[in-house]
């Protein structure tokens, strides 16, 4: 099990353009046959992501007791490759919120290997969600300030090239 509350940072209200909240190494237990990082665990680095940016917006209920079961479920996925990841190869990732609403979101994470190349993408489509009722929920208002804030700030940064591509033999 993912210990999502080692993806720790304080809200200052100072907001990166773009975040970067993970930083680490490609684990062997990650690595498949061709030596690289298997294609399932760049979802494994990215979600990495995710629960930086989602126990940052929270602080300082940083972790999901304090949250009381007001968290997010991810609904929907899309993983570009560019690069390859070897095994014990530092990556870091780098995180923009490309848009939201009262009660979903969508993060575009650039995953960039030890030199800055791009290996992946990952855009993710997530949705407020109540563990106690299992029911989608509005973001609490806390949550729902810092998207706007952290929106405005990443607005700057413009649409991902790779954003909302889906799967296609041409481009569209």
């Amino acid at each position: 099990m993912l210990i999502t509350e080692t993806f720790l940072y304080d809200w200052t209200g100072d907001i990166p353009t773009p975040l970067q909240l993970v930083d680490n190494t490609v684990k062997p237990e990650w690595v498949d046959e061709y030596q690289h990082l298997n294609m399932a665990h760049y979802l494994t680095i990215c979600d990495q992501a995710n629960w930086a940016f989602w126990n940052w917006i929270n602080a300082p209920e940083q972790t999901i007791a304090a949250r009381a079961g007001h968290e997010y479920v991810i609904v929907e996925n899309h993983v570009t490759y560019s690069g390859e990841l070897t095994e014990g190869a530092a990556f870091t990732i780098q995180t923009q919120l490309t848009d939201f609403d009262s009660k979903r979101l969508i993060l575009f994470h650039r995953v960039l290997d030890g030199d800055g190349n791009l290996s992946a993408t990952n855009e993710v489509k997530c949705l407020g969600f109540n563990l106690e009722t299992r029911r989608p929920e509005n973001w609490r208002p806390r949550v729902s300030g810092r998207l706007e804030q952290i929106h405005g700030a990443h607005a700057r940064l413009g649409m991902p090239e790779q954003s909302g591509q889906g799967i296609a033999l041409k481009k569209k």
